[in-house]
């Protein structure tokens, strides 16, 4: 496992609270950040996929750091997301990440143009860090089932030999083990910190040198994650990773944003976590009664917000 990781640990990709006219309710959304940190939760990676961030407006998202921090979240607990396809954009949102205190932000490679070469890569977040400036660590986010753009080792290799300490390490949605133990292999010894988003890889990135994950499931599974984090070398990790998998695999026999928040919705019996921004739609009854089922089985009873 990495030491001193900046975001060491346990990352909640915290679910986004909306209203039933698809404003964001940010009390809403905070009050479940703060039952995150109160609950094995180490760090909180907004406006990420589970975010729904590509539904968010720029300015919105802008509203959504400012309103968490304004209403008592700290800033050092946040990675947002600030990767746009536009590089103004990406620029004005990690500048106001830092501002706010957050020391990271995790961004997306520009994904609408697809096959995009390394060299057209490379100069994109040369342009967005050269511009961004400051203090803020940059995290890069590989999940090429949505954007179609990978982050391969080359790049990053290339990226870290530009701007050491700066390129700070990589959340891998890839779901592809050999991929995410590729990244710790090649660049943990460097002080890159390598995030899994697949729950059930949580366990064995640690073993190999990896700096935790930041994960949808941990919206609700967040208590076992912390226990297989402070446990990763030993059976009670290993017995809390298998419940840990089993949770994971819950979670996503449901479409994943509308099966959390059905979750978060029960939980908090507060149903209008139930409202989400098209194409995403809530959960027919039948369908959330069956994910309700399969996640109880897990053997997790949630601590209730």
């Amino acid at each position: 496992m990495m030491k001193d990781a900046i975001y060491g640990g346990v990352n909640a990709a915290v679910l986004t609270a909306m209203r039933q006219d698809l404003s964001i309710d940010l009390d809403r959304m905070t009050a479940h950040a703060k039952w995150l940190l109160a609950n094995g939760c180490n760090g909180l990676g907004v406006l990420g996929t589970t975010g729904e961030a590509n539904s968010v407006g720029v300015s919105e998202r802008v509203e959504v750091m400012e309103g968490l921090v304004a209403r008592g979240i700290p800033a050092a607990t946040m990675m947002p997301g600030t990767g746009t396809t536009a590089i103004p954009d990406t620029v004005m949102l990690t500048r106001k990440a830092e501002a706010l205190g957050c020391r990271g932000a995790l961004l997306l490679p520009p994904f609408f143009y697809k096959n995009p070469s390394d060299d057209g890569l490379f100069a994109y977040f040369s342009e967005v860090i050269q511009r961004v400036g400051g203090d803020i660590k940059i995290y890069l986010y590989h999940f090429p089932a949505q954007s179609a753009v990978p982050f391969g080792l080359d790049l990053i290799g290339r990226l870290l030999k530009a701007y050491p300490g700066k390129v700070k390490g990589i959340k891998d949605s890839s779901g592809d083990f050999a991929n995410t133990r590729a990244y710790a292999d090649h660049f943990a010894k460097d002080g890159f910190e390598v995030y899994c988003g697949d729950d059930g890889a949580l366990r064995d990135l640690l073993q190999v040198g990896g700096a935790g994950c930041i994960t949808a499931a941990a919206n609700v599974g967040c208590s076992v994650s912390a226990t297989v984090y402070a446990n990763w070398n030993n059976d009670a990790g290993a017995a809390a990773q298998t419940q840990l998998g089993a949770i994971r695999k819950a979670v996503v026999s449901a479409p994943l944003i509308p099966g959390l928040k059905a979750l978060v919705a029960r939980n908090t019996g507060n149903a209008d976590w139930n409202y989400q921004r098209p194409p995403h739609l809530p959960l027919a009854a039948d369908a959330a009664a069956k994910l309700f089922t399969t996640f109880d089985a897990c053997g997790l009873t949630l601590a209730k917000a």
